[in-house]
């Protein structure tokens, strides 16, 4: 073989060698890189591009896609311990000219974390105001429709429009969050009154500091059964772990006294058209929370979704989307036709 056709295989061969290699040292040794790098490369996919916005010395990040127009502009806010990364799953089947904004929460990822925020739901609620404010965040004050965890449900009661349309979503949030009371125990609420009655007070089921408590939290979260290798889960957790002693006193003030009963004692003063997606086989809030929802609050809509657990979002993507476009759609021929009787 002619020596310069060998020495171009070798390179060829060499140049395809060194990013599998890099990829397989990543996944064994530093799996918290992939996990980023993946979020990274699906916002990119997605067209998801990342800002911040200042409120006086107060940093907020946010993702979003598209322009304001004529459709209505959606805020998605995450739930407990997540970040705005968690709806990626929901925007893919999104259409790509609509108007979408994620915000990291209060403490969350890129959003200022201070030991002297109020981080109870109220607090949370009023820092979220904050960001339509915030200098430089013209985007975020065309946004009309809340696509929201249940975890920030008071901000659809104190929103200071007069007009708009909250969509909840019921993903990742805490027990009792904003005061829901349940007919029926969770699976959630039952390991956390086991846990304390065995002396183990700061052993929280969804902040897991291990793989395995990783994988407990997937199966408590999760409906369907993921088969998650070990080093992703290790990967999971060595990204959680810098932030656990944040997520164990954010989680102490959502379910606190100044926070327990938010929602329950609102309920009813939500004007705005309201849309709940709920997993029929949540283990973390029981789905009879759903049925009150709907009862206490006016112009509600409840979808119950087979088959599905917690991680609405990671689950059923595709038909969270489909529900979303549909309500959407819904309220748009509702407001026309009020402007044109």
């Amino acid at each position: 073989m002619d020596l310069d056709v060998l020495n171009m295989f070798v390179i060829a061969g060499g140049t395809l060698a060194i990013p599998i290699l890099a990829f397989v040292a990543s996944f064994l040794l530093w799996p918290s890189a992939l996990i980023r790098i993946y979020y990274w490369y699906w916002r990119r996919a997605l067209g998801m591009q990342v800002r911040y916005v200042n409120y006086d010395d107060y940093q907020f990040c946010y993702s979003y896609r598209g322009r304001p127009g004529h459709r209505p502009s959606i805020l998605m806010l995450h739930g407990f311990s997540a970040h705005k990364d968690m709806w990626l799953s929901v925007v893919k089947f999104l259409p790509k000219n609509l108007h979408l904004i994620c915000v990291d929460l209060p403490g969350h990822e890129g959003t200022t974390r201070s030991s002297l925020d109020d981080y109870s739901i109220y607090g949370q609620v009023k820092r979220i105001h904050q960001v339509k404010t915030a200098k430089h965040g013209a985007a975020l004050k065309s946004c009309n429709v809340l696509l929201l965890d249940i975890q920030l449900s008071e901000f659809g009661v104190q929103r200071d429009e007069s007009r708009g349309h909250e969509i909840w979503n019921d993903r990742h949030a805490s027990p009792f969050t904003a005061g829901l009371p349940h007919e029926r125990e969770s699976r959630f609420v039952k390991q956390l009154q086991e846990l304390k009655m065995s002396g183990v007070s700061d052993r929280i089921p969804l902040i897991p500091s291990t793989p395995e408590e990783m994988a407990e939290m997937l199966k408590l979260c999760s409906y369907v059964r993921f088969k998650v290798p070990q080093q992703i889960l290790q990967g999971l957790v060595d990204v959680r772990i810098p932030h656990n002693d944040f997520y164990r006193k954010l989680f102490l003030e959502i379910v606190g006294e100044k926070s327990r009963n938010a929602l329950y004692d609102n309920m009813s003063k939500i004007q705005a058209a309201t849309q709940v997606i709920w997993g029929k086989q949540d283990q973390v809030l029981d789905v009879s929370g759903a049925d009150l929802l709907a009862k206490s609050i006016p112009n509600c809509e409840v979808h119950i979704l087979e088959n599905c657990g917690h991680s609405v979002v990671v689950e059923r993507p595709r038909k969270m989307a489909k529900l979303l476009l549909e309500f959407l759609a819904t309220v748009q021929n509702g407001e026309n036709n009020k402007k044109l009787a």
